[in-house]
């Protein structure tokens, strides 16, 4: 059985430094995605732009952390797993327009399958395990994170960047430009919370790997 997360509460001052540097982050990529509309005409909101460079860089960052916390803390392996499948498989599938190009099209989509379907095989295999570590995980902050980043990306940015909203909103003035800048820039954001949610991961599981190595209780 895994073990649940250490019960030590998290005091103002060091809630209130994670706050503002979550907004300052946010705020970043909001002034950057503003000055690549501004400054980068020809390459705004493509593969080659600052938004979608973005993403790529939050995307791979989180899968960084995970990873750090399956193979060097060892906290919730299976949970973990299950987070890496899906944010790695994001990764991936950002990166479709470079594999179509300079590989072969539909790469992406096996690259996708050889990280989903092994990651769901094993979770399967380890349900159990899965359920168990996945109780403790579904009441922290970062499960919270996590879900409002999925929220945001894959229904929310997908909605309100659909061609038939934004050519009722404009009408004759529609441009995809647009649409594009809308759908990407909420895409970030998303992002963003998902790599938040792997920040807040990694920084309670080194608190359970600390506890563990000094022999500490952790209720």
């Amino acid at each position: 059985m895994s073990l649940p997360p250490p019960n030590w509460s998290i005091n103002f001052k060091t809630s209130l430094m994670r706050a503002i540097l979550y907004v300052l982050f946010i705020g970043a990529i909001a002034q950057g995605s503003y000055l690549e509309a501004l400054y980068m005409p020809e390459l705004r909101f493509s593969e080659y732009g600052f938004t979608e460079l973005a993403q790529t860089t939050v995307l791979a960052s989180a899968c960084l952390m995970l990873i750090y916390v399956r193979q060097v803390l060892k906290v919730w392996p299976t949970v973990t797993l299950l987070l890496f499948a899906f944010i790695a498989a994001s990764l991936v599938r950002e990166q479709d327009y470079f594999l179509d190009e300079y590989v072969a099209r539909h790469t992406w989509k096996i690259l996708v399958a050889l990280i989903v379907v092994p990651s769901i095989t094993w979770v399967i295999i380890q349900r159990r395990r899965f359920l168990d570590e996945f109780r403790y995980f579904s009441n922290t902050f970062s499960f919270g994170l996590f879900a409002s980043g999925v929220l945001t990306t894959y229904i929310f940015s997908r909605l309100y960047g659909r061609s038939v909203f934004w050519e009722a909103v404009l009408g004759e003035s529609f441009e995809r430009t647009i649409k594009d800048a809308a759908e990407e820039v909420i895409e970030l954001l998303g992002y963003s919370l998902i790599m938040f949610a792997t920040l807040e991961l990694l920084l309670m599981a080194r608190r359970i790997y600390l506890a563990r190595k000094a022999g500490k209780p952790l209720n």
